[in-house]
């Protein structure tokens, strides 16, 4: 067998034991797939005759893959005699293989051809579907066969981080690794770091950090999001007995085709803004979200409704703010702000977001909110098209009414009159 001599950052040592599941995930620059390229390779030549499939969610060419990346390092671990290289495939000591494909190509049927393979490296695998991971695990099932991912984590509901991170199933072993962790670093990659980090801030934590991508580049608040985390205005925030504490709501309905209910709990506290809790909810009837606001210590709150919060409730027949009032809340409805009401209400947040501060972990799912929420454009005309409708849009539209409910009283008072000074 060949000795090889291979140095490790250190961020990779847990993975170099045997272990069922094998997770490296971080941001641009770490090694990730340098490393398991490496380990791929040394595995090969440890167990001659074993079976290995590169796999990607979606690979419609080999230029997609890792085939490339393997190739380079059986070049530079000078082993380059023991394997063969072919178009589609890489052959291995002891008639192994290494093979690379999509999982979207697979059905429950076809992902048979895969048993007996002991090695099973998912690539970008913060792409890769639940669908895909679940046909995947059962299949790749060998003696001692293992499962490797790495990835840049996108959200927290991806299949794979809630597989590895959130789950932890026994028998895996996950690490993080980012730029600072590779000894290697190039210059070139350094200067690109630092270009993103001035010019592109509202992305440089996913990108080189390897945080969730809790901003769309482009959003409406990305840049207002990552001067707010700069600036340390999401950290613990406590509200203050004293004052009034707001629950401002984004309508949704009951059913399962209805929209989320968002709402944002928030208190004015001399200029500052500060935003306590998030609650968000779809298809739940409105008895949920009292018992969810008392249940959180917000019962004493004053429930600021936008203008359809007038409008009966398609269920009940009764009007929204009748039934918050039922349940023994005070009630504020803002007033329809007509026309282009939508970017009123972004320019609002705009405005405000410098004096905001966010509890980090009862806020985080708004911010997602927020982060995500974006303009619909023409393509082909590369025109603005306003706000995109969807899962982010109703966390964004109760952030903006709060926005002008706290705008509001300030832009309706009357111009203090001149008074005249008598001479006595």
């Amino acid at each position: 067998m060949t000795q090889l001599t291979l140095d490790t950052p250190r961020a990779f040592k847990l993975l170099l034991e045997p272990a069922r599941y094998k997770g490296a995930h971080g941001g641009r620059g770490s090694g990730k797939s340098h490393f398991f390229a490496e380990l791929l390779v040394e595995d090969c030549l440890r167990q001659p005759g074993m079976l290995a499939v590169c796999i990607r969610e979606v690979q419609k060419t080999l230029a997609q893959s890792s085939k490339r990346l393997i190739e380079h390092k059986i070049e530079a671990l000078g082993v380059g005699a023991q394997f063969g290289v072919f178009h589609d495939q890489i052959k291995t000591p002891g008639d192994g293989l290494i093979i690379f494909q999509g999982m979207q190509d697979h059905t429950a049927e076809s992902i048979k051809s895969l048993e007996g393979f002991k090695r099973a490296w998912i690539e970008e695998a913060q792409t890769l579907s639940q669908r895909s991971l679940t046909l995947l695990r059962p299949t790749i099932r060998a003696e001692s066969s293992e499962i490797w991912a790495s990835w840049n984590p996108r959200r927290k509901t991806d299949a794979i981080d809630d597989f590895l991170r959130a789950k932890k199933p026994a028998g895996s072993v996950v690490v993080q690794a980012n730029w600072r962790d590779n000894p290697w670093f190039p210059e070139e990659l350094k200067a690109e770091r630092l270009l993103d980090l001035e010019l592109y801030p509202d992305r440089y934590e996913h990108i080189w950090e390897g945080g969730y991508a809790t901003a769309l580049e482009g959003a409406y608040f990305a840049k207002q999001l990552a001067e707010a985390k700069a600036q340390g205005r999401i950290t613990e925030v406590a509200a203050d007995p004293l004052l009034q504490v707001r629950a401002v709501c984004d309508i949704g309905g009951s059913g399962g085709s209805a929209d989320a209910m968002a709402i944002w709990i928030v208190q004015w506290v001399g200029q500052k803004i500060l935003v306590l809790d998030y609650i968000e909810g779809v298809g739940q009837v409105l008895a949920y979200y009292v018992q969810e606001l008392r249940s959180r210590g917000w019962g004493k709150a004053l429930v600021v409704l936008p203008h359809d919060g007038v409008n009966e409730n398609n269920v009940t027949g009764k009007r929204y703010e009748d039934h918050w009032r039922d349940a023994e809340f005070q009630v504020e409805v803002i007033k329809n702000q007509g026309k282009g009401a939508a970017m009123m209400r972004v320019e609002a947040a705009r405005r405000l977001f410098p004096r905001i501060w966010f509890n980090e972990t009862t806020t985080e799912g708004g911010r997602d909110a927020l982060g995500y929420y974006h303009e619909r454009k023409d393509e082909a005309r590369n025109v603005g098209l306003g706000p995109e409708h969807d899962w982010s849009s109703h966390g964004a539209d109760a952030f903006g009414l709060m926005c002008v409910a706290y705008e509001e009283p300030q832009a309706s008072m009357a111009a203090p009159r001149r008074g005249i000074r008598g001479i006595v």
